[in-house]
C-alpha cells in the first residue's frame, strides 16, 4: 500500500467515527439532558460545599489570628532591643502590649468555644503563618545586618498592624459573636491608634 492509499484509508475512516458519532448517543436529546443534569448536580455539589465551609471559616479565621499575633510578637520581642530609636522602641513595646492582650484573649476564646489546641490547627493554616513568620524574620535579620534595621522595621510593622486589623474586621464580620467581637474591637481600636507611628517613622526625627 502506497502513502496516498494509506492517508486515504485514515480519512474514510475518521469519516465514519464522524458519522457514527453524530447519529449516535451525542445526538440523543436523552444524553443532553442528562449532560445538564449532571452539570446541575455538580453546581448543587459546589454550592453546598462552599456553604459548609462557610460555618467552620470564622473558626479558621480566629485560629490563623492565634498563631499570627503569637509569632508577631515573639518577633517584635525579639527585634526591640536592636532598634536605635527610642521613640519606636516605645512603639515596638505597646504594640507587643496590645498583641500579647489580644493572643491571650483570642486564645482562651477559641479553647473554651472550638476546643483550640495550637498541635490541632489545619496543617495548610499552620504552614502559612510559619512561612510568613519565617519571611518577615528573615527581612529583619538582613535590615539588621545592612544597618537599617529602624527603617524596615517601622516599616513592617506598619504592614503587620494593617494586616492584622483586616484579619479582625473579617472575623467580626462573620463570627455573630459578642464575646468575640468585643475582644477583636478593642484589639482593632489599639491597633488603629498605633499605624501612623510606625507608618509616619522617619529616622530622621
Amino acid at each position: 500500500m502506497d502513502r496516498q492509499e494509506y492517508l486515504n484509508q485514515i480519512s474514510k475512516s475518521n469519516q465514519s467515527v464522524n458519522k457514527s458519532k453524530r447519529s449516535g448517543i451525542f445526538a440523543s436529546k436523552f444524553f443532553w439532558v442528562a449532560v445538564v443534569g449532571v452539570v446541575a448536580l455538580i453546581l448543587i455539589i459546589i454550592v453546598g460545599s462552599a456553604l459548609g465551609s462557610g460555618k467552620s471559616s470564622t473558626k479558621e479565621k480566629v485560629f490563623s489570628l492565634i498563631l499570627h499575633t503569637k509569632n508577631v510578637s515573639e518577633i517584635v520581642g525579639e527585634y526591640q532591643p536592636n532598634i536605635k530609636s527610642s521613640d519606636l522602641r516605645s512603639y515596638s513595646a505597646s504594640l507587643n502590649s496590645i498583641l500579647s492582650d489580644t493572643n491571650s484573649k483570642i486564645t482562651e476564646y477559641a479553647e473554651n468555644k472550638y476546643k483550640y489546641k495550637e498541635k490541632d490547627v489545619k496543617k495548610s493554616i499552620a504552614e502559612e503563618e510559619a512561612a510568613a513568620k519565617d519571611s518577615l524574620t528573615n527581612e529583619l535579620f538582613e535590615a539588621k545586618i545592612n544597618g537599617n534595621l529602624d527603617r524596615v522595621y517601622a516599616h513592617k510593622m506598619a504592614y503587620e498592624i494593617s494586616l492584622i486589623a483586616t484579619y479582625e474586621t473579617q472575623i467580626i464580620k462573620s463570627a455573630n459573636d459578642e464575646t468575640l467581637e468585643n475582644i477583636l474591637n478593642t484589639s482593632y481600636e489599639s491597633l488603629d491608634n498605633l499605624y501612623s507611628k510606625f507608618n509616619d517613622f522617619s529616622e530622621a526625627n
